[in-house]
Formats: structure tokens, sequence, C-alpha cells
């Protein structure tokens, strides 16, 4: 008679039951996305499909999730933009204060946001400096640049020279050399980056809520509703994020197997 052991299947009913407590509050997002709700979305009162097709109805939420949109499409091009450039200098070139400047890099992502959004609406403020839109893109592109220049650094350090090298053996032009080979290798790095400042910009509430002014995004719509209950369309649009997240990692995981079975043929 075989003896059960709980150490065997430990570890397995510690990362399901984990992953039961993380997917609750989404379970709870999704199935009230569905809620037939008026004034509030605390409780549960019969199931309608009013608020899918009607995402809009509720005053303010698409213009909010519109606002997170374009200030992430925004910020996220820029600080990309900036952090390749200043991670490729980092790595393949020798200057003063070059540690100085790593250092510093690393600042916004050790520190706490309450932190970087009180120091950055002051600083606003001593300027005389309107809070709204641009100071919101400001922000963002501060805090995503570390993010960026630690992604795409790391992409940059794993690069063989010797295929620039090769490159230039060949009399390509530097520009050449840059825009048919290094830019190619350095763009799965590039692209998770952007993918990762555009998710810490769409998301972030708290140094967003301290430059935003009069304008909302949709961290912000959801922190002013939760008092009364986050209407239906907010969860509506959360889910349909969720969604299309889970959808695009499924593609990229399903389309990386699929060629790497090519290759091992």
């Amino acid at each position: 008679m075989r003896k059960f052991s709980f150490g065997k299947y430990a570890l397995a009913i510690y990362s399901l039951l984990a992953i039961i407590y993380l997917l609750i509050p989404i379970a709870y997002t999704f199935a009230f996305s569905f809620n037939d709700s008026v004034k509030s979305n605390i409780s549960w009162r019969g199931f309608t499909l009013d608020k899918w097709t009607g995402v809009c109805n509720q005053q303010g939420v698409c213009e909010a999730f519109a606002n997170s949109v374009l200030i992430g499409v925004i910020s996220t091009l820029i600080a990309t933009a900036l952090g390749t450039m200043i991670a490729i200098a980092l790595v393949r070139y020798r200057f003063r204060f070059r540690s100085a400047v790593s250092l510093l890099l690393f600042l916004p992502m050790a520190t706490p946001e309450v932190v970087l959004g009180a120091g950055l609406a002051s600083q606003f403020l001593s300027m005389g400096t309107q809070k709204g839109f641009i100071t919101i893109i400001i922000a963002h592109v501060m805090f995503c640049l570390s993010f960026v220049v630690v992604t795409v650094k790391a992409r940059v350090a794993s690069l063989d020279p010797a295929l620039e090298e090769a490159g230039r053996d060949l009399y390509g032009s530097p520009a050449q050399v840059f825009w048919k080979i290094t830019f190619p290798l350095l763009l799965p790095g590039i692209i998770s980056a952007a993918l990762l400042a555009f998710a810490l910009s769409f998301d972030d509430f708290i140094i967003t809520n301290f430059n935003a002014g009069p304008e909302t995004t949709f961290p912000k719509f959801v922190y002013t509703a939760a008092a009364r209950g986050i209407p239906a369309e907010a969860n509506v649009i959360g889910s349909a994020v969720f969604i299309l997240a889970i959808a695009i990692v499924m593609t990229v995981q399903i389309r990386t197997s699929i060629k790497q079975k090519r290759l091992s043929k």
C-alpha cells in the first residue's frame, strides 16, 4: 500500500492555491461586467450583455480609457527611443560619469512612486507649469525610461560584436550596419521594453494622480468611481484589456513554439 506524501504534492498545491488567489479579483471583474447594475455595481442584479454592447454609455469611462491609451502610446514612443539610445551608449561607449548615469537611471525604479509623484508635482508647481496632459506624459516618460534602458541594455550586452564587424568588413557604412544588423538584433529587446513601458504607463495611478490636474485617466476614473461601486462599463474595459493581453501572449507563445519546431526539423 502506497503512503500519501504531502511533501510530494506541496509545491503543486501551493501553486494552485496561489493561482486561484490571483485570479479571484480578475474573475470578479469579469463576472460583474455582465451585471445589470444601475448606479451601484456592488451587488449582483442579473445577467445582461448591455454593458458590453453599450460600454460608452457610462459618462467618462471611454474618455478616460482613450486618454490612458493615448498617454501610454506617446510616453512609450518617447521613452523607448530615448532609452534605446541611452542603453547603446552605456554598453558601447566609454565617457565621463558613465557609472553615475547608470546609477541615476536605477533611482526611479527604486524610489517609491509617492516620492516621485510628489517631487514632480512640486517641481511643476515651482515652475508655474499648468498640470495636464503634457505633465502626465513627462512624468510617465521619466519613470518608464529606466525600465526601457535596463531591458534594452541587457539585449545590447548580449550581441555578438563579430556580426557588426562582418558588416563593416563588407564595406557597410555605420548607418547600414546599424539598420541592417544591429537594429534587427535589438528589435526583440526594444519591443519587450516598449510593451513593458506601455503597461506601466497605462496602469499608473499614483504618479498620474499627483500630476494630472483636471485630466482623467482610466486608473483615476476607477479610483474615483470605487466609492460608489465601480461601474460595470469599467469592468468591461478591464476584462477586455485582460483578454487582449492573454490573447497576445498566447499568440506569441504559439508562434515561438511553431518556429522552434520548424528549426528543430
